[in-house]
């Protein structure tokens, strides 16, 4: 052993004992050698390997609980969940016809009452269109009441759709009987209100 070495002598601490800092590809030192060594160097979430991912962030968590639906009236619209009795009224071999067949039946109906009134091809046609009209409406309640799945008829509740479909139907059918000239029904509580409007 030569002077001034000896086995007990600790290594030189510093940059000098790893060796000239190494160069990268643009010429320059890695200045941060010492922080990856110590653990605190951050990496560059600029960079990334060519063909890998950016790493997104953490999965929702699947074990969380499912909102929960209610089938009551909320101030506002949460959902567009199926009404009450909307299900196909024919099995799913059937055409598309015949799955929506209580719906083309109220539509129909309604349609020849618009007809006759459009064409007016006889004398009271206004008055048997329009009761041709109210009277689709009332069959649509009836259906809505009885058919447990009418398909696209079945827009609400049951409730709210024999109400709907019903009161307009009915009022449809009154007005059309009591419509002047010479009404087919008399109501002397309507004669009496309206002299009383017009006077």
């Amino acid at each position: 052993m030569g002077a001034g070495t000896s086995p007990a002598d600790p290594a030189p601490a510093g940059p000098a004992a790893d060796g000239p800092d190494p160069v990268v590809a643009d010429g320059s030192t890695e200045p941060a050698r010492a922080e990856a060594d110590s653990g605190t160097a951050e990496p560059d979430s600029g960079s990334f390997a060519p063909g890998t991912a950016e790493p997104e962030g953490e999965a929702p968590d699947s074990k969380a609980p499912a909102p929960r639906r209610t089938r009551r009236f909320p101030l506002f619209t949460r959902d567009t969940a199926r009404p009450e009795g909307g299900g196909r009224a024919a099995s799913r071999d059937a055409p598309a016809p015949a799955r929506q067949w209580p719906l083309l039946t109220v539509l129909c109906a309604a349609g020849a009452g618009l007809l006759i009134v459009a064409l007016d091809p006889f004398a009271e046609a206004f008055r048997i269109g329009t009761i041709l009209i109210g009277a689709a409406l009332i069959a649509g309640a009836v259906l809505r009441w009885v058919v447990p799945a009418v398909g696209m008829l079945a827009v609400r509740s049951r409730f709210t759709d024999l109400v709907t479909y019903g009161l307009m139907g009915t009022l449809i059918v009154l007005l059309a009987l009591v419509a002047q000239p010479k009404p087919w029904l008399d109501v002397p509580i309507l004669e009496d209100a309206v002299r009383f409007t017009i006077r």
